[in-house]
């Protein structure tokens, strides 16, 4: 326990060095002993929300509303952008150094002899921030898969499961239905557990049924509707009318919208909402980087997109927006993603692409990637009509689309957290 780091930043860089050395041993048995040893229980209502796509902004508008609820919210959602501490929020504020640090030392000293995962010790330390803080409910993002994700050493009250799609082939499965029965793995006996995927596997129904979970299936057990101006949630039990669009713009946010809001029914005995809180609470949610468009000229996007069915989405998204003259697009991407189909899908709606490494050993290498967005030229396209440059980072890459895109263009940022992340910190260290 000597000499101990004292920073947050000491502490981030002592856990990646050591996660150098943690190979990703798939088994809960190493986080639940330290669980253990912790005593780390909640005292409070958990939801656990976990899904290819959609489970970042289902548990922002989860915060949200219930914030406006007037309750004490304590959030658990990664990865981050700039900051390490975007990861945990209390009351909507994100945690303080200080407060990651004690967290970090309370993990260390119940570890022992135990070897942890960058990804399994800093989940255990902010569960144990957001138990010992006063809050009134816990949300807490599932990371990779669920059965053998982290946060499943926690026991949820409600579980989420947003959508299902093929990512991370590697670890879950390349099929929907094996990777359905990993999401489902953080359903409970004989509590909610609610599925938004509007064509639910097999694998994951079975698995409820077979442990006795409430499954909530959307269509079934909750549903929505909506016009133009407004849309509307029916629930088991509750109708909520009238409700705004959420302030999260895109296709599928209505699905992840009733997801939240079906979490909220299961809970209603616990923390009661009421429609005001609710409408409320989906008209200013906030998630940075989920087809975020920002203020100004040329028209900016910034979207995680790093899958084909997030790639879908965003293309079915772009297409919505209106005319652009030319849609430049800053674009790096991991080299284990499906790259060819998130391509497919989104190069109708590119002209002309900057291509960037990113700052992680998986990123994929830019003249390959150049080489495959090449094939895309329309035929008889001139360079003025279509291009492909390549870049070192994604701040350059971004540098360059502004220096040629004009006030009716716009420019998409997409293909990785990582790729987003490094034009966000370009502009906030040219703001200053």
């Amino acid at each position: 326990m000597q000499n101990l780091p004292t920073t947050l930043p000491d502490w981030l860089a002592l856990l990646e060095s050591r996660h150098a050395e943690t190979h990703i041993d798939m088994g809960l048995d190493r986080v639940r002993a330290v669980k253990e040893r912790m005593q780390l229980n909640f005292r409070c209502p958990v939801i656990t929300v976990a899904g290819t796509n959609g489970k970042g902004s289902t548990c922002a508008m989860l915060e949200s509303i219930l914030l406006h609820g007037g309750y004490r919210v304590g959030l658990y959602i990664k990865p981050h952008f700039l900051d390490f501490n975007e990861r945990a929020r209390i009351n909507g504020e994100m945690a303080s150094d200080a407060a990651l640090v004690a967290s970090f030392n309370v993990v260390e000293g119940a570890r022992g002899e135990i070897d942890l995962t960058y990804f399994e010790f800093t989940t255990l330390a902010i569960a144990h921030l957001l138990s010992i803080s006063t809050i009134d409910v816990a949300i807490l993002e599932v990371g990779l898969g669920g059965r053998l994700d982290a946060v499943n050493v926690i026991e949820p009250d409600v579980s989420v499961v947003t959508s299902i799609d093929i990512d991370h082939k590697d670890y879950l499965g390349d099929t929907r239905e094996e990777i359905g029965f990993e999401k489902a793995g953080i359903f409970r006996p004989g509590k909610p557990a609610i599925c938004s995927d509007p064509q639910p596997p097999q694998s994951l129904i079975q698995h409820a049924q077979d442990i006795g979970a409430d499954l909530w299936l959307i269509g079934r057990d909750f549903n929505y509707q909506g016009d133009q101006q407004q849309w509307a949630y029916g629930g088991r039990e509750i109708r909520r009318n009238s409700l705004a669009y959420p302030a999260l713009r895109g296709a599928n946010q209505l699905l992840n919208a009733s997801a939240a809001l079906a979490a909220l029914e299961a809970l209603r005995m616990q923390l009661p909402v009421g429609a005001q809180e609710t409408r409320a609470g989906l008209a200013l949610v906030e998630l940075p980087g989920r087809f975020q468009v920002l203020a100004g000229r040329p028209t900016t996007v910034l979207d995680v997109a790093h899958n084909p069915h997030a790639a879908a989405t965003l293309a079915q998204n772009l297409s919505n927006m209106g005319y652009h003259r030319y849609t430049y697009a800053v674009f790096g991407i991991m080299q284990d993603k499906d790259i060819d189909a998130v391509i497919e899908h989104i190069a109708p709606n590119i002209d002309h692409w900057c291509v960037c490494r990113l700052d992680s050993p998986r990123s994929a290498d830019p003249a390959v990637l150049a080489a495959r967005l090449e094939a895309k030229r329309p035929p008889g396209a001139k360079d003025d009509e279509f291009s492909v440059k390549t870049f070192l980072d994604p701040a350059a890459a971004f540098a360059d689309a502004m220096s040629r895109a004009g006030q009716d263009d716009r420019i998409v940022v997409f293909g990785s957290f990582y790729t987003v992340a490094g034009v966000m910190a370009a502009r906030k260290s040219s703001l200053h």
